[in-house]
């Protein structure tokens, strides 16, 4: 097979297209069709499934235990926010099927109003991605991918949960396909009392401690025609939380969000080129109750209309050109006692890549974007990666980038406090990828270095209140590992993977490590199976954490270590029963000041196939 028909395999986001009078080949549809193409130029962690299950509490667990990211929880189940590579959680992008969600009033997204069962495959990418994913990109993203499958026939899975803490976790799903149409649909409701206890943290009790959510997904694909598809997803998220009180006698608080999305796309593929339509909508309504027994509330509701168009054009068989263009009208409310008025504004970009396929062991991509965000000034952006397959034991890629986040609504128009003459965010970062393979073990080494400039923070200028303004500059460099391995001897499977950051972010104002940024974090995993048993061990190593902005050790957060274990067994092929311990070792731990996570606590879980 040649190299431009290989690409092609590769690139087509819902097919395998040969050329001439071939057959299509039916295969796996990603709703986000840019996600082929970046795992060809950077390193993407892709967790499955499987993985996915062994932390199915939350997505804020299942982030803290698999992957480098810092996720900082008031409380389990409680607001929860990223840090990646020592940046802030604005500056974490979280995608949704190729469509940025981050918060129009916030810049963020509260990871544990993301379920778990929302989405298909979960993949996390280090470092800057604004050419393609826009706004906030600069530290990392974490996609939320769904994908469709055809000439499947039916299938149907259930999985439940039973934990500590009156927790259960329940996901349904069912799914038809034949050779041109294909369906999906799914159901998640999680309910925890989450009322646990940590004596030794001052008889701290998780008091007012509970949540629930429910979650609600519904996709199709149909092919036309032997080129042309249309898809279609939709989800739509409830979810309640409580707010922790460390006293009885403390007035009681909850939030309350429902959030809407909804994607269609049609996408025509030739051999030569490929199109992506896309038009989506998304709603985020949220309320705050400041008394859980009285009725009245703030809030917002946020609207978001969007189109996207991605063509993408082999000029010969080593070249190809990519031009993605995108229109989004954003519009937000605020509701009642909100500080915040009716506001909306346009967004508009243009991105131009161009990849060159020198052989099948070099490439090359370079990338060009500029936005358009109505009154704000907004950067020219820029990429560059390389990767090369220098040997089979070895793989090195380069990455030099400029990324940008424009400001939040809130930091904009709240009042008191916004500030209409703010610059967005802008960066620097480049990074340095190694990749090491000797029979059955793996070594990835990723030095990098991000330089942060106009970082939009809120503090007193002299007034009682808190305002938004450009002022801090931020340097963050360090090094992520990730050691694998993974061996298969007759019906005996094992795989573990070792990972280490290193993590230095300094305000170069105050010449001090950014609060809730650990400088090393230690995460490992050891999965054995061997026929229908299967069993796994987690561990995390957390080091020194500062809380306040002049790095105070006496305030900072001491270093951890926690373990987790599970076992399960998989019966008459489609029952699988399992069973976990959280926190071996009955750990006191903080991901946030004065909010302890729970002591050792337990889980069941039942998983179904039909």
């Amino acid at each position: 097979m040649n190299i431009k028909r290989s690409l092609v395999l590769l690139f087509s986001s819902y097919g395998c297209f040969l050329f001439g009078q071939e057959k299509v080949i039916d295969t796996v549809y990603v709703f986000d069709n840019q996600m082929n193409k970046v795992k060809l130029f950077h390193k993407v962690q892709t967790i499955t499934p499987q993985d996915i299950e062994k932390n199915s509490t939350n997505l804020s667990e299942l982030l803290r235990f698999q992957t480098p990211v810092y996720i900082k929880e008031n409380g389990r189940g409680a607001v929860s926010s990223p840090s990646f590579r020592g940046t802030t959680a604005q500056q974490t992008a979280f995608v949704w099927n190729g469509i940025n969600i981050n918060s129009n009033f916030l810049g963020q997204a509260d990871v544990n109003n993301i379920s778990f069962g929302g989405f298909d495959q979960l993949d996390v990418k280090a470092g800057g991605g604004s050419v393609i994913y826009g706004s906030g990109a600069i530290g990392g993203s974490i996609h939320l991918n769904n994908t469709l499958d055809f000439n499947k026939g039916f299938h149907a899975s259930l999985f439940s949960e039973a934990a500590s803490f009156g927790t259960f976790n329940n996901l349904l799903k069912g799914s038809y396909s034949n050779d041109k149409f294909s369906f999906k649909v799914s159901g998640n409701y999680s309910v925890s009392e989450n009322d646990y206890e940590v004596e030794e943290s001052q008889n701290y009790i998780n008091r007012n401690g509970e949540y629930n959510n429910t979650n609600f997904n519904f996709s199709a694909a149909y092919k036309v025609a032997p080129h042309h598809q249309i898809s279609w997803i939709s989800e739509f998220f409830n979810g309640n939380q409580n707010y922790p009180v460390f006293f009885e006698s403390q007035t009681k608080t909850k939030y309350e969000t429902q959030n809407i999305r909804s994607l269609i796309s049609w996408d025509w593929t030739q051999s030569k080129f490929s199109n992506s339509f896309k038009a989506a909508y998304t709603e985020e309504n949220f309320q705050y109750f400041s008394d859980i027994n009285k009725s009245y509330f703030s809030g917002g509701s946020g609207k978001n209309y969007i189109v996207k168009n991605d063509f993408n054009y082999f000029i010969t068989p080593k070249w190809n050109f990519n031009l993605i263009s995108e229109f989004q009208l954003n519009k937000a409310e605020g509701l009642k006692q909100s500080q915040l008025g009716d506001v909306s504004r346009n967004v508009g970009s243009f991105a131009a890549l161009i990849r060159y396929f020198t052989t099948k062991d070099l490439r090359f991509e370079s990338g060009i974007k500029k936005d358009f965000v109505e009154d704000i000034s907004s950067p020219l952006l820029f990429s560059f990666s390389g990767k090369w397959n220098a040997a089979s034991w070895y793989h090195v890629n380069l990455d030099f980038s400029r990324n940008f986040r424009y400001p939040s609504f809130n930091d904009l128009y709240w009042q008191p406090g916004g500030n209409l003459n703010l610059k967005p965010e802008t960066s620097y970062q480049a990074e340095w990828g190694n990749q090491f393979k000797i029979a059955d073990v793996k070594l990835s080494l990723t030095p990098y270095y991000i330089r942060v400039y106009d970082m939009i923070v809120w503090q007193q200028n002299g007034t009682p209140y808190y305002s938004a303004t450009n002022i801090s500059n931020v340097r963050s460099y360090g090094l992520e590992a990730l050691l694998e391995y993974s061996k298969k001897i007759g019906r005996h499977n094992f795989q573990s993977s070792l990972g280490y950051s290193y993590t230095k972010s300094i305000d170069l104002e105050k010449d001090k490590q950014l609060m809730y940024v650990p400088l090393h974090k230690f995460f490992g995993n050891i999965d054995y199976k061997y026929d229908f048993l299967r069993l796994y061990v987690q561990g995390l190593f957390n080091g020194l954490t500062y809380t306040s902005s002049d790095a105070k050790k006496e305030a900072s957060l001491d270093p951890y270590f926690v373990m987790n274990a599970g076992v399960s067994g998989t019966f008459l092929k489609n029952y699988t029963i399992g069973f976990k311990v959280n926190n071996i070792f009955d750990q006191v731990y903080y991901t946030m000041l004065s909010y302890p996570l729970p002591k050792r606590n337990y889980s069941v879980t039942l998983n179904i196939n039909f």
